[in-house]
């Protein structure tokens, strides 16, 4: 495959750094403010200004205590619940490609179909697991947040006649908060991480939507950074932050589709024509919908929501469009270049590739033509055979691996010329077994290059010992359905000074990564093994393989 040039593979999205960010430095603002507003006020104020509810209720005061310590607490307990969600349970939910320790079940029925016990058995068990510890840290925040709560507004629990009143069981009141917030995050975690997986596909606009990415959410992370900033320390009025905070996320979002998507999409056609224009009406609407809520909330006014929605889009639509015309004008070529700079990259690397192609491959097949030969000549029919299936490797590794997809058999055939040539390494230990059962006769599926060999290149580089009982198991078999895949091999303990030891398998984390991206929701991949047997088994519905504009 194509390596990647170094500026792409440094590219990412940073997403979940920037919201890393936005969120230690929530937590610190909110910790920061309720210090500095205990220095600047004197205490006689801030007891005036919160014991009002409590003294009407007999019931004792201390900003310290019902205020301050309450406020710190929700907020280092939300932080530390982020962090757990983030690096704890999320990356184990997602985690698809890991090794299952323990048994496994396995069988191919007569009738054609698959039963996936183990793999079955590894994905409940880590959903359950997620489902666990999930509940456990909304027990967690819930128990933090009703404590702080029932200190926060200790005279609310002790009014007559209130006890029906839902913040009279403390724990209920945090679970309550605790499990809408989580439910709430979770959802938009897998939004983002739907997002993420979009923004990383293979595509020729793959660099510039993680660009484009990067700047919105690190736009939105100094934008909320600024607004907590201003709220943790009082600096504006609580009807104020609708009238600034409203506005900057609809222009900056509008701008941005303008810009990067509804401008380049419009070439030299009129605006007011079509397609150009429905998207431009549809837009405009949607990014007036933040500008309609902010200000909404900022004169508690629900009923004219609507009318500052119209006058936002109105204002989106008369005011920020033909401002961002002029500006994709006057930067036209620039823009054009940031939207297809992956395009000049990935032909920059193509006409690298190329020129070693046109110097590496002449020569290698002369010499192998010549050592062919010169083995025919001297009978050693054997050497001649094992030159002969490298040329076809090789011819296969620069003809067709470059390609999206190609026929089933010229993938079985690479897949026999790589057994046969590790079967003529071995065949003289007696105590290694290579067995392949390769069933292709029916198989007229398109499947993307190098797919499967790299597993069977893990198989025999881990699998295979000259001083040990070893095997190598493979088994493909397919049909219309799809296509079955399995690999088992013996595990031998590496050397501590042998360099490959802590190695992984060969190109197994990448394989596993086309698979998401080539065939979401149409594969099964399960791994398993111990310290004697490693085994994996694929099952792939190729259909029409996934591509991304």
């Amino acid at each position: 495959m194509a390596t990647q040039s170094p500026q792409l593979s440094a590219l990412r999205p940073r997403w979940r750094e920037h919201e890393l960010i936005l969120a230690t430095v929530i937590c610190v603002l909110s910790i920061a403010g309720e210090v500095w507003r205990i220095l600047r006020t004197p205490w006689s104020e801030l007891n005036s200004a919160y014991e009002r509810p409590f003294v009407e209720n007999n019931i004792p005061f201390s900003y310290l205590s019902n205020v301050f310590l309450p406020g710190v607490c929700v907020a280092v307990l939300l932080y530390l619940c982020f962090l757990q969600m983030n690096f704890f349970i999320l990356p184990r939910l997602l985690q698809t490609d890991a090794p299952v320790k323990g048994n496994f079940t396995f069988h191919f029925s007569r009738q054609g179909g698959i039963d996936m016990k183990g793999a079955e058995g590894a994905v409940l068990k880590r959903t359950i697991w997620g489902i666990v510890y999930t509940l456990l840290l909304i027990v967690f925040l819930g128990a933090g947040w009703g404590l702080a709560d029932y200190y926060r507004h200790a005279y609310a629990y002790f009014i007559p006649g209130n006890r029906d009143d839902s913040r009279q069981i403390i724990l209920g009141v945090g679970l309550k908060k605790a499990f809408t917030w989580t439910v709430i995050y979770l959802l938009y975690a897998s939004l983002r991480e739907a997002a993420i997986v979009r923004l990383t596909a293979s595509s020729q606009w793959k660099a510039f939507r993680i660009r484009l990415s990067n700047q919105v959410t690190g736009y939105f992370a100094a934008y909320f950074i600024l607004f907590f900033y201003f709220r943790s320390f009082d600096i504006i009025d609580d009807k104020v932050y609708g009238v600034l905070f409203s506005w900057p996320p609809s222009v900056v979002l509008n701008y941005l589709s303008n810009v990067f998507w509804l401008f380049p999409f419009k070439g030299k056609r009129s605006i007011f024509k079509g397609d150009v224009f429905r998207r431009l009406l549809l837009s405009t609407l949607l990014w007036a919908v933040p500008f309609a809520i902010g200000l909404a909330i900022a004169v508690d006014e629900a009923k004219i929501f609507m009318p500052f929605l119209i006058s936002g889009w109105l204002v989106l639509l008369i005011v920020v469009t033909p401002l961002s015309y002029w500006i994709y004008v006057r930067r036209k070529d620039s823009i054009l270049r940031f939207r297809g700079l992956e395009i000049a990259l990935d032909k920059s690397e193509a006409d690298l590739q190329f020129l070693r192609s046109q110097i590496n491959p002449h020569f290698l097949f002369n010499s192998l033509n010549t050592l062919y030969g010169t083995a025919l000549q001297e009978n050693a029919f054997r050497a001649a055979e094992g030159i002969q299936k490298l040329g076809d490797m090789m011819r296969f590794m620069l003809h067709e691996n470059h390609q999206e997809k190609i026929p089933m058999y010229k993938e079985i055939e690479y897949l026999k010329n790589y057994i046969d040539l590790q079967q003529l390494r071995t065949q003289s230990s007696p105590d290694i077994l290579i067995e392949s059962e390769i069933d292709g006769a029916g198989c007229d599926h398109m499947i993307a290059p190098m797919l499967l060999i790299p597993f069977v290149e893990n198989a025999f580089k881990h699998g295979i010992s000259l001083k040990e009982r070893s095997w190598v198991k493979i088994r493909l078999h397919c049909d219309a359905k799809g296509i079955l895949f399995e690999v088992r091999n013996s595990v031998h303990i590496r050397k501590e000074v042998d360099p490959e030891k802590d190695q992984s398998g060969v190109g197994m984390k990448n394989v596993v990564n086309r698979l998401r991206l080539i065939y979401p929701g149409r594969h099964d991949f399960f791994v398993n093994g111990n310290d004697k047997e490693f085994f994996i088994q694929l099952l792939i519905e190729p259909g029409k393989i996934t591509t991304f504009e």
